[in-house]
């Protein structure tokens, strides 16, 4: 079950005998810019809540994210991390024979694989810079009953059109679709490309607060679903399945709509400056091809004689940590995926790299 991910800061920490704070973590795709402000200072405040239960059922946390998108509270269910949900797809669905777009993210293959449920992959290709061919989705869809896809795409950083996926599942009105949009919000104008005003009965959507906020350690997800999907995962969520300290947070970012906007449109142009940045470094060097993007972390593959192995030693001896990603089902030892930080962070990674790569 744990196989699937990358990056582990604890890990280096230890085998370079040094804290965890020392490393620069350009493997985990948090925000670069720290929390929210205000948000830290308003949990320090509330830390007495740690002293009673939480809300058994966090109702409160899936009213408040209801009200902050015009949503039915019935529709919303919030749990421990969008980790929580993907988990529990497989049986509250229950799926015989799910489809996933790659290469993505393992846990919903995963998932799939706790339960004993068949699982196929559908594979974007390297040449198209990994973005789908939507009529050959549509076609691939048959005789699977649930299909995950991550949009934006962990780890290519590639984009479904909305109109490309709401073709997908109004095709299909039998099939569940689940889409992840864990990222999204790093995507300029994302309230317009997210299927939650939707409302199709056979979608499931995912929504992180952990990525864009930066507070991944809160675990705090939601699914958002028909009212009858989500009565199916009803039988699946643990008591007290979202802690205090969590409930308290989502209290605070759902009121403080006009901060949180602003954080995100902050958070928006900063990224959108940084992969032009990167890419305008990378576009002339040798031995490293960078994919497009449209979230908070790049893509990229080395040349056949250098591994990924290679460069993520390399960098781990300055205490750099970047994703490999040899272990995505359809990438190879030669993917490399960065998440992005400051500008400053950016450079030295960037300088490091390319001069690593002239020596080989």
């Amino acid at each position: 079950m744990l196989n699937g991910h990358g990056g582990n800061i604890y890990a280096l920490a230890q085998r370079l005998e040094c804290a965890p704070s020392d490393i620069i973590d350009m493997s985990s795709n948090v925000n670069p810019l720290d929390p929210l402000p205000g948000l830290v200072e308003f949990i320090v405040d509330n830390i007495s809540s740690i002293t009673a239960l939480p809300q058994v059922d966090a109702k409160s946390s899936a009213q408040a994210f209801a009200d902050r998108y015009n949503i039915n509270p019935e529709h919303v269910i919030a749990g421990n991390g969008t980790t929580q949900f993907i988990y529990a797809i497989p049986q509250a669905l229950e799926t015989k024979r799910a489809l996933i777009l790659g290469p993505t993210y393992a846990d919903y293959a995963d998932a799939c694989g706790m339960h004993n449920v068949r699982y196929d992959y559908m594979m974007a290709e390297e040449s198209f810079d990994f973005k789908l061919d939507v009529d050959a989705v549509i076609e691939q869809i048959k005789d699977h009953d649930t299909v995950f896809i991550c949009n934006p795409n962990n780890p290519t950083g590639a984009l479904m059109l909305k109109a490309d996926l709401e073709r997908l599942c109004r095709f299909h009105p039998d099939t569940h679709f689940v889409i992840d949009e864990s990222y999204l919000p790093f995507v300029y104008d994302s309230d317009q490309l997210s299927m939650l005003p939707r409302r199709l009965p056979n979608v499931l959507v995912l929504n992180s607060m952990s990525k864009i906020f930066r507070i991944p350690g809160l675990r705090i997800g939601f699914l958002i679903a028909s009212g009858q999907n989500i009565e199916k995962f009803r039988p699946f969520q643990l008591p007290w399945n979202v802690n205090s300290v969590a409930q308290t947070a989502v209290d605070y970012l759902m009121k403080h709509t006009e901060e949180t906007d602003a954080f995100i449109d902050k958070t928006v142009l900063l990224l959108e400056d940084q992969r032009k940045f990167m890419a305008d470094i990378f576009k002339d060097a040798d031995h490293i091809k960078l994919f497009p993007s449209k979230t908070s972390f790049l893509l990229a593959k080395l040349d056949e004689k250098i591994t990924a192995d290679m460069l993520c030693d390399h960098l781990a001896v300055d205490r750099i940590l970047i994703r490999n990603c040899a272990n995505f089902w359809g990438l190879s030892e030669h993917f490399i995926r960065i998440s992005l930080k400051t500008k400053d962070i950016n450079r030295m990674l960037a300088d490091k790299i390319i001069n690593f790569l002239h020596s080989i």
